[in-house]
């Protein structure tokens, strides 16, 4: 048995699971004619007991996958989106914990309404018309997860609800997935007890999950990884490999402290830099729409 095959031969045990199957196969069976984008965001925790108090996290506030939803959205594709819970999501992203509030005022009458205040309206109404939008053609769906576990089952739903889009899919595999856990039958029951001392942690390698992915799961979509690393030396190298490796198209390849203005787009036969210019960026643009604008030129061309 694979190490892969070993992580799933237990049957799911965390709530919502089935309930989110069953969402993912009637998306998938609604959109099955149309362009269609798994889109993963988010980081993983991975526990260190099993009535979780500890955890080690995964870096990611959900940025790049809630963005780029957005624009996919508006290119026309079907989107699911695989996140953190409580990380970042589409539309909602815009307002911060106030942000949404302080766009509202009393509009004046005696019986109680709300609007919103008119020099919010330019800010606010581009984004509900694109979310009411989306979920008018139901082009949109959501589904959280927490753990590692979580993510890679969930991982594993989708792309096998996917298959049958052949082509018209496209794997956008952006979030933060840990390289190591700890397995079920290691973690302790109960919480780790301080006044025993400082606990050995024996952590195993995460299973190579993108290698079935692209061999057996949805061997005709077009599947894009990403690569964040510190080092610059070293990113390209790894990127290049990866492809090697997994046989996907692209590695969307970026540096942690230049990820929000600066990727390397890294495919068998090439590679070339996006950027933002300083004026785009004192002008709002976003690196990720000119990440999804690219990629969709390659996935149409794939597909036809």
């Amino acid at each position: 048995m694979s190490n892969f095959e070993s992580f799933f031969s237990s049957n799911p045990s965390f709530p919502g699971f089935e309930r989110n199957q069953e969402l993912l196969n009637s998306f998938c069976k609604k959109n099955e004619n149309h362009k269609i984008v798994l889109i993963t965001s988010g980081g993983t925790t991975v526990p260190l007991e099993k009535n979780t108090v500890r955890f080690i996290d995964n870096f990611s506030a959900g940025t790049r996958g809630s963005a780029s939803a957005e624009y996919f959205l508006k290119y026309g594709y079907a989107v699911i989106f695989l996140h953190r819970n409580k990380s970042l999501k589409p539309f909602t992203r815009h307002f911060g914990d106030y942000d949404f509030l302080d766009m509202l005022e009393e509009d004046g009458c005696q019986n109680g309404s709300i609007k919103v205040k008119s020099e919010s309206v330019k800010t606010l109404f581009p984004i509900l018309v694109d979310y009411l939008q989306a979920k008018k053609e139901d082009r949109l769906l959501l589904i959280p997860f927490t753990s590692l576990t979580e993510y890679l089952w969930y991982l594993r739903e989708v792309s096998f609800c996917l298959k049958t889009s052949g082509k018209r899919a496209l794997l956008y595999l952006a979030a933060a997935v840990s390289d190591f856990y700890i397995p079920q039958d290691k973690l302790p029951t109960h919480k780790i007890q301080s006044d025993k001392g400082a606990p050995s942690i024996s952590l195993h390698l995460v299973p190579k999950i993108l290698e079935p992915l692209v061999s057996q799961w949805v061997p005709e979509a077009f599947v894009v990884s990403f690569k964040l690393e510190t080092d610059e030396s070293i990113l390209l190298t790894k990127s290049k490999a990866a492809l090697q490796k997994y046989h996907h198209k692209v590695v969307v390849g970026n540096i942690l402290q230049t990820r929000k203005k600066h990727v390397i787009i890294v495919t068998n036969d090439n590679s070339y830099d996006i950027k933002l210019t300083e004026r785009e960026q004192n002008d709002g643009i976003e690196i990720e729409s000119k990440i999804v604008n690219d990629l969709i030129t390659r996935h149409t061309e794939f597909i036809q």
